[in-house]
C-alpha cells in the first residue's frame, strides 16, 4: 500500500536532498491549517465579547458600588445642629438618617477613677515584695462592690522592682483597664493610677507585701482602699448623666450611642439648668449632587452599550445580555425604590427627577427633584441609605440581576456562555496541535524508512552497473 510520504519520494526522487523532517511539519501543518485558523478566529472573537461583556458588568456594578460608598462616607446623612456646642459633638453613621428635634441637658461627665500614691523618694526606689491585686467594681464613699464577673488581677512584685518598674507591671498586666506612670512631684515620685471611664471602673489595690510593716520599702505602702485612705483618691469613677427630651439616661462613657434614629454624642461639657436644643436637616445639595452624578454615569454606561453592542461591528451586537441590559436600563426611571411610600412620597428614581430621553439616554429633571426635596424632604432623605430599600439598595439589585451567570439572558449569562466557550475552543485547539504533532512524527518516520530503502536500492543498481561495466570490458 502506497502511503502519502511514499507518493511524495516518487514524485521527487528519492535520494535527491529534501529535508524531509521539514517537509513532514509542512505537510502535519498545512493538513491542520484551515482548523487552527478557524478557531483562532473565532477564539479572538470570544475574548473581545468577554472584554465587552466584563466592561459592562464592571460598569454597571461599579456604579451601584460608587452609590454605596457614596452614601456611607456620610455625607447624605442628615446635617447635626446643637445649640450650645459646647456640650457635645453630634455624629450620625454612614447610612442612617435621623430626624427631629431634641432639648439636651447634661448634668454629668463620664470619668474614670485616678489614684495618685504616697511619695517615694524617687521613681527607682525599691517597693518591696509580695503580690499587688487589682479588684474592679464600683466605689461609693467608703465602701467598694467587687464586679463579681471580672477577675482579679494578681501581680508578682520581686525585691528589685522600683515604683517605675510596678507602673510597667500595672500597666501589662491590667490589659489597658488601668493605666500607670510615676509623677514626680513638689513632695516626691508619685505612682498615678487612672481607670476607664464608667461608675462599674473602679478599683482597690490590695498589696501583701513581705515585710507586713505599711511604710516606704514595704509594697503594703502602695495598697489602697477607700475604707482606709481616701486622700489618694482624686477623681473617683462615674457614669455620665443627661436628660434627652426630659428623659433621665445615664452612660458609662460619654460617647453615648443608641440614641433615636441612630445618632451618636460625644459629651463634652455640662449644662444644668440650661437644656440646648439638638436638630437633625436634610441635605439638599448633596442629595442632588449625587442625582446628578447618577445621571451622567448611567449615560456613560449607555455610550458604551451603544459601542459594544452596536448592530454593526459591535462585539455584542447580537447578544442577549447586551439586549436585556438596555431593556432594563429603559425602565429603571420606573422602578419602585420606596414601596412603603404614602401619599406623595417619592417612590420611584423618576419621582427623583431621573427621565430616560427618545435615543436612550438619561436626564435629570432638576424642578422635579426640587420639588419632591421641598415638599417631602425626610422621605427623599430616607431613599438615600443603605438600608433594604433606597437608590442603592434598587442599583445593587440592578447589578446583581444582570449579572446572574445563571440567567442565560443576562449579561452575566452571556460572560459565562462566551468563557464556557472560550474554554472549548482552547481544548480543541490544544488537541488540534496535538494530532498535528502525532501527524509530524509518523510522516518524518515514513519518509525517514522510505529514504533509507530507496538509498539501499540505488546503492545495489550502482554495484550492478559496475559489475555490467567489468563484464563488458572483459569481452573486448
Amino acid at each position: 500500500m502506497q502511503t502519502s510520504g511514499s507518493s511524495i519520494i516518487s514524485a521527487l526522487g528519492a535520494g535527491s536532498g529534501i529535508d524531509f523532517t521539514k517537509l513532514a511539519a509542512d505537510i502535519s501543518d498545512a493538513t491542520f491549517a484551515a482548523q487552527r485558523n478557524q478557531l483562532s478566529a473565532r477564539k479572538t472573537s470570544l475574548e473581545a465579547q468577554i472584554s465587552a461583556a466584563g466592561q459592562l458588568r464592571g460598569a454597571i456594578t461599579g456604579l451601584a458600588g460608587a452609590l454605596g460608598d457614596r452614601i456611607r462616607s456620610g455625607d447624605l446623612a442628615p446635617k447635626a445642629d446643637i445649640a450650645n456646642a459646647s456640650v457635645a459633638r453630634v455624629s450620625v453613621p454612614a447610612g442612617l438618617s435621623p430626624r427631629g428635634t431634641f432639648s439636651l441637658e447634661v448634668t454629668q461627665l463620664a470619668q474614670g477613677q485616678t489614684l495618685v500614691g504616697r511619695s517615694l523618694a524617687s521613681r527607682d526606689a525599691l517597693v518591696g515584695e509580695g503580690t499587688l491585686t487589682l479588684r474592679f467594681g464600683t466605689v461609693s464613699g467608703a465602701s467598694f462592690t467587687a464586679d463579681g464577673a471580672r477577675a482579679a488581677v494578681d501581680i508578682a512584685v520581686t525585691a528589685t522592682d522600683t515604683l517605675a518598674t510596678l507602673a510597667t507591671k500595672i500597666n501589662q498586666a491590667s490589659g489597658g483597664a488601668v493605666s500607670a506612670y510615676v509623677a514626680n512631684g513638689a513632695s516626691g515620685a508619685q505612682l498615678v493610677m487612672k481607670g476607664k471611664e464608667g461608675a462599674a471602673n473602679g478599683f482597690v489595690l490590695e498589696a501583701a507585701g513581705a515585710g507586713g510593716a505599711e511604710a516606704p520599702g514595704d509594697l503594703s505602702y502602695i495598697g489602697w482602699s477607700p475604707a482606709t485612705n481616701t486622700t489618694e483618691l482624686q477623681a473617683a469613677a462615674r457614669d455620665a448623666a443627661f436628660r434627652l427630651d426630659t428623659v433621665a439616661m445615664t452612660s458609662p462613657t460619654n460617647r453615648v450611642t443608641g440614641l433615636p434614629g441612630g445618632f451618636t454624642l460625644n459629651l463634652t461639657g455640662t449644662n444644668t439648668g440650661a437644656p440646648t436644643s439638638l436638630s437633625f436637616a436634610s441635605n439638599p445639595d448633596a442629595m442632588s449632587s449625587v442625582m446628578g452624578d447618577f445621571v451622567a454615569a448611567l449615560n456613560d454606561i449607555v455610550s458604551q452599550i451603544n459601542d459594544l453592542a452596536a448592530p454593526i461591528g459591535g462585539e455584542l451586537g447580537n447578544d442577549p445580555g447586551a439586549r436585556e441590559l438596555r431593556r432594563d436600563l429603559a425602565g429603571l426611571a420606573s422602578r419602585v425604590v420606596m414601596p412603603g411610600a404614602t401619599g406623595s412620597e417619592p417612590r420611584t428614581l423618576g419621582d427623583l427627577g431621573l427621565a430616560v430621553n427618545r435615543d436612550g439616554t438619561f436626564r435629570l429633571e432638576t424642578a422635579r427633584l426640587n420639588r419632591a426635596l421641598e415638599t417631602s424632604p425626610d422621605a427623599v432623605a430616607a431613599m438615600f441609605t443603605t438600608g433594604v430599600n433606597g437608590v442603592f439598595a434598587t442599583m445593587d439589585r440592578f447589578a446583581r440581576e444582570n449579572s446572574l451567570v445563571t440567567d442565560p439572558g443576562s449579561l452575566g449569562g452571556s460572560l459565562k456562555r462566551f468563557e464556557t466557550q472560550k474554554a472549548a475552543s482552547d481544548d480543541r485547539l490544544a488537541k488540534i496541535a496535538e494530532q498535528q504533532e502525532n501527524l509530524r512524527e509518523r510522516l518524518t518516520r515514513e519518509f525517514t524508512a522510505s529514504e533509507r530503502r530507496v538509498s539501499a536500492s540505488q546503492s545495489t543498481l550502482s554495484f550492478l552497473r559496475q559489475q555490467v561495466d567489468i563484464w563488458s570490458n572483459s569481452d573486448r
